[in-house]
Order: structure tokens, then sequence, then C-alpha cells
């Protein structure tokens, strides 16, 4: 036997005696809240939900230069950090449909999401052996609020990607550090590569990885001293190959431009941070709110973390230390590393000044916390079910009488929540789709008019050269007409080297109101023509 491998007994991983009375019907509920979440998602897609924008279409882009052949950028367009692999993704898909859309830019966040939710699932029973609860957990995972089908639809950079990944991390370790026998060295190697490729593709799952990789440590050391060591670290070097690859032949350091990012180098009240953090951020990163707001009494869930999060790092604390096999030790030390991982996240976040200068889109950074579910509602989920029989310590106590009814509201306003605020992401479907049944317009408009060449907004203008597949090519101006960012600097070439270049502005922006004071100071030197929620300003020859 392989060093550090420990024989798993008789009967280890299955569920509890009790705990799954009939695996007929549970199965059944849990494919079909599985089916739910996945339809849910693609009833989005079909509704041009969520929104898309330029960042999104940036990611496009990308994709369509690697299906064409013409780039293989390792970052997102116009930054040196968060790589590229949705774009890798997507560009097989572009390639084969002959053109690039919205619709194949997500197909592969949906087919993120779907193993995101399979392997949550999976991993909830090896943590728990509960499979009554393993449901509880996907149908929450099913349901989607405004922010979390951002998080899990659109292909912005990172997102997608990370629940999946460290879910995956989590599952492999857990498996490992419980002697669970079979393809070990290939599950080593693929913790390694999926490490590795986290560093690329985005930071913020880092707590998770070192979580994740903590626990690998303390079951597997002397395991690591050998083959499996190598191959993990072999393997991490691999997934991580464009960051590294980057890093040495520019010489620049991702790190910095990460820290840059998350506002290191721009100030903000301490009290706007523990407040955007701690109050507004958990609800929001965990799916309770509406779309771009939190009722006040959906903030509730800030006040139940902080205790969910001691509770379930004292009882899967306790229950690591107990003697027992390698299995349920080990499935302890994961959901005490998932619950760390969360604090970590959480604190991160809320020492960044992100969380006090954007709170509500920067909840985004929050989405990793996903991740811990499984272990945060484990022990409301035992007290629920078993909090009605005191202990003989505590027999007849009021503590012991009220431990069972807190974790069931508890647990019935968790799925409340989140069930109010996924009705109300659907309601945004309809206008969603009307506004890009508006841009689609604009982009036919501007296709018939001849226009090539536009300047426009940063919100507008990758959109719309990607929404054209590059037939129309963007320069970003800001609300002065000056100058803005590009992200891909080779259309602003393009643009000042054309004779003529139009405008491109929303209906009651301040780009088109500056524009419409040109056309009254010089009238004739532009010609208006508008389009259901757009002006397009053609330069007179």
């Amino acid at each position: 036997m392989t060093a550090g491998v420990r024989q798993q007994p008789r009967g280890a991983g299955r569920p509890r005696p009790g705990s799954s009375a009939r695996p007929g019907l549970v199965g059944w509920l849990t494919a079909s809240a599985v089916l739910a979440g996945i339809g849910y998602r693609l009833w989005l897609l079909a509704h041009s939900t969520p929104a898309t924008n330029s960042d999104e279409a940036t990611m496009g882009l990308a994709a369509l230069h690697i299906a064409r052949g013409e780039g293989f950028p390792v970052w997102f367009y116009g930054q040196q950090y968060m790589g590229t692999l949705e774009a890798y993704l997507a560009a097989p898909i572009f390639a084969l449909a002959g053109g690039p859309s919205v619709l194949g830019l997500r197909l592969p966040t949906v087919a993120l999401y779907a193993l995101f939710l399979l392997l949550a699932w999976r991993l909830t029973l090896r943590l728990t052996g509960d499979r009554w609860f393993g449901l509880l957990v996907v149908a929450l995972l099913a349901l989607g609020s405004d922010r979390i089908v951002k998080n899990q639809l659109i292909a912005g950079g990172g997102y997608p990607e990370m629940n999946a990944a460290g879910v995956a991390l989590a599952l492999l370790a857990v498996d490992l550090a419980a002697g669970r026998p079979g393809r070990r060295l290939a599950r080593w190697a693929l913790w390694g590569f999926l490490a590795g490729l986290m560093l690329w593709v985005d930071p913020l799952v880092l707590p998770y990885v070192a979580a994740t990789g903590a626990v690998l440590v303390g079951f597997c050391h002397r395991e690591l001293r050998g083959r499996a060591g190598a191959l993990l670290g072999s393997a991490a070097v691999l997934g991580a190959a464009p960051l590294l690859l980057h890093s040495l032949v520019n010489g620049r350091n991702p790190l910095r431009a990460v820290l840059a990012a998350s506002g290191a180098n721009s100030s903000a009240d301490w009290a706007d941070r523990l407040h955007g953090g701690l109050v507004l951020g958990p609800p929001l990163g965990m799916g309770f709110c509406a779309p771009g707001s939190c009722a006040t009494w959906q903030l509730w869930w800030a006040l139940a973390l902080p205790v969910l999060l001691a509770v379930a790092a004292a009882t899967a604390w306790r229950a690591l230390r107990r003697p027992a096999d390698p299995t349920p030790r080990a499935a302890a030390a994961m959901r005490l590393a998932l619950v760390l991982a969360a604090v970590a996240t959480l604190g991160a976040y809320t020492v960044s000044s992100a969380a006090g200068l954007t709170p509500v889109e920067s909840s985004r950074y929050l989405s990793c916390l996903l991740i811990s579910l499984p272990a945060l509602l484990w022990p409301l989920w035992t007290a629920a079910r078993r909090g009605s029989r005191p202990s003989a310590a505590n027999r007849g106590g009021v503590g012991s009488t009220l431990v069972r009814p807190v974790a069931v509201a508890v647990l019935v306003a968790t799925l409340g929540t989140a069930v109010h605020a996924t009705w109300r992401a659907t309601q945004t479907a309809p206008p969603t789709r009307a506004a890009e049944a508006r841009h689609a317009e604009l982009v036919s408009t501007l296709r018939q008019l001849g226009v090539r060449h536009v300047r426009a907004g940063y919100w507008t203008c990758n959109r719309l050269t990607f929404a054209s597949a590059e037939d129309v090519v963007c320069a970003v101006v800001d609300d002065m007409l000056r100058p803005g960012f590009d992200r891909y600097p080779a259309y602003r070439r393009e643009v000042e080297r054309a004779a003529t270049a139009a405008w491109v502005a929303p209906t009651g922006s301040p780009l088109a109101a500056r524009l419409d004071e040109l056309l009254r100071a010089a009238p004739g030197s532009l010609e208006l023509v508008t389009v259901d929620g757009w002006r397009i300003y053609l330069p007179r020859a």
C-alpha cells in the first residue's frame, strides 16, 4: 500500500442509518432540483438575461480572436490579471457557429454551473452522508437571485469557473485525506492542475485552494513526500503555465494588478467597509437580495452568518478531535476548512476599499461563499432533525427545547428568502429582453447606414463591436468627448485612421446631452438618426 494511504473501513462513506430512508424518492427529488436549476438558467438565457455588457463583450472579443486565430490572450484585455479561460471555452463554439453571440459565449458558463451543482451534491454526501441534506443544498443552489445568476452566467472573467473548481478541490481533497482507494495519483494530479489553473483564472478562490490544501497536508503529508507530491507540483505548474510564462516573459507581477483592482490604491472609510463587507455583502453575495438592492428584512442573513460560521467551526472541530475512522475525521476537517475559507474570503473583502466604495456591485467578490454552504448549514440541519431529543446532560432544559424550532425557522427563512430573491430576478427578464432587441436594432441600423467606425461610451463600445462581429469598430470617449479607456487599443487606432466616425449614445445619457449641445451650437454639422433607446450622430461631409 502507498505510504500515507489508509485502508477505508467497510461501509465508510455510506449514509448513516436513517439519513436516507427512501433513497429512491430523495434521488428523484434531487435530480428534479438539478434539472430545475439548469432549466431556470437556460430560460434566463433564452430571455437574454442577465443583461450583457461591455466587459462580457470584451471576453467575447477575445474568444472571437482565438476562434479566428488572430490572437491568444492570456489576460482579460486591458489588464494584467484574470485569465481568459472563458474565451478559450467559447472559441470552439464561435468557430462551429460561424460567428460570435452572447448565447455561444454563455453556453460554457451554463455547463460550469451544472458541474458545480453536481459536484456540490457529491461533496455534501461526502461531508455528511445525508441524502436529504444533499437535496436541501442542491435546492438552494438551484435558486438564483440577480447577483447569483450574474456571477454564474455572465462570461466576464473568473466567476463561473471558481465555484466549480473550488468544490472540485474540496471533493478531491476529502477523498484523498480519507484514504479513498483507486486512481489516487490521478486525483493528486487533478487537484494540482485545478489549483494552478485558478491561480491564473482568478485569485478570489485562493482561500479555498489554501484551505483544501491544508487538509491534504494534514492528512497526507507522508504521501506528499513521494510521487504524489511531485505529480501535484508538476500539475500545478501546468495549470498556472499561462500566468507563469507571461510573468517571466514580461517581467510583470500580476499580484500588484490584483491589489490595485481591489481598491488598495483607493481610500474608503472603515465604517463604509464594515457596512459593505459585513452587512450588505453576505446577503447580496449569497443570493438573498432583490436586483441591485437589499431590503432591510433581507439583511437578516448578515446577522445569521457569523453565528453559523462559529457554530459550524465548533462542531467540525469537536468532530475532528474525536477518535474515529479516517473518513469521518477527513469530513470534519474539510467542513472546518470550508468554514475557515469562508471567514478568510469575507475578511479579505471587508478590508478592501471595494467593500466601502462599490458595495452592491463588488458583492460579486463573495461568490465563493456558496462553496461553504454544506458546512454552514450542516449544524442547522442536524439540530432541526435531532434537536427535539435532549441530551442526558440537558434533558428538559429550555435550551434543548428551543434548539429545534430555531434551527427549523432559520432553514425555512433561508429557503424562503432565496425563493423570493429568485422570483424578483425572473421579473428582470422581460425588460432585459426588450433592451437586447433595441440593441440589435441599433446594430442593424448602423450596418444599413454603412457606418464602420464609431465613438461611444465605455459601456457601449465593446458591446457594439462584439454584437457586430467587428463590422463596427468603436473607440471609447467620456461624457466630455475626450478619449476614454479602450481595453483593446487596436480599435482606437483604426477609428482614428478613418476619414469619418459616427457617434453613438444611449437616449437620455450625459453623452447624448453633450452631443445634442454640439448639434444646437453648429446646426448641420451632424445628422441625427434615432433608434428606440439610441441616438446616432453622423458627421456631414
